[in-house]
């Protein structure tokens, strides 16, 4: 007997089905043909996207290659071409674009090229740091002292992971400047700062004593 309500469920089901399929099939078709584009979209996509890094990639590896054999002036133009591309790639070639203008002796393009990479609003911050680091240090040779010391100020702030660094290119500013004390009372706080890296605490002691004299 259980057979028999067994068999007249599944054929109930299976009418209800037919039901369903003659009232929604068209719609249900419509739906798998929908997610089959898309998922074909995104395949395309994602295939699009790994074969543009690894163009570009090729592009920042032939780039290296030229500023090694010391065609910095070609070897820009690619930085440059793939920096605008965007990317992790186009982070690492703004960055040696900027490298070679510092190594070409133009300090000035190199700050405007670490100033460019500082204000990009799409990099992590960390990367902007560095940044402005590399941009205030090419700049105090012939710069204004004020204008890096106010570009510094953010980096300096407790729980910045370059606080060190940008309290050291402070003192250097404030020295500068003409400002020997209070660029002193930096070394010294660093100098006694047990969280700052070991080289940057000696170089700040030997300030200290230095500008005791």
């Amino acid at each position: 007997m259980s057979e028999i309500f067994r068999e007249i469920d599944e054929e109930l089901r299976r009418e209800n089905l037919l039901k369903l399929w003659s009232r929604y099939g068209k719609h249900a078709i419509a739906v798998v043909i929908a997610i089959m584009l898309m998922v074909g979209g995104f395949v395309a996509w994602r295939d699009h996207q790994a074969s543009e890094r690894r163009a570009q990639s090729a592009r920042y590896n032939s780039a290296l290659a030229m500023a090694r054999e010391g065609k910095n002036s070609e070897a820009g133009q690619v930085f440059a071409t793939v920096s605008r591309d965007g990317g992790g790639y186009g982070v690492l070639a703004a960055f040696e674009q900027a490298d070679l203008l510092a190594k070409a002796g133009d300090a000035k393009g190199a700050v405007a090229a670490y100033d460019r990479i500082a204000v990009s609003p799409d990099l992590d911050p960390e990367f902007r740091d560095i940044a402005t680091l590399l941009s205030v240090m090419h700049s105090l040779p012939d710069g204004d002292a004020k204008a890096a010391i106010a570009k510094l100020e953010p980096l300096t702030a407790s729980g910045s992971p370059w606080r060190a660094t940008a309290l050291e290119l402070t003192a250097v500013a404030q020295l500068k400047s003409g400002d020997k004390a209070n660029a002193r009372d930096i070394y010294q706080k660093l100098a006694d700062d047990l969280g700052a890296p070991q080289g940057l605490r000696a170089r700040a002691a030997e300030m200290v004593t230095a500008l005791a004299d």
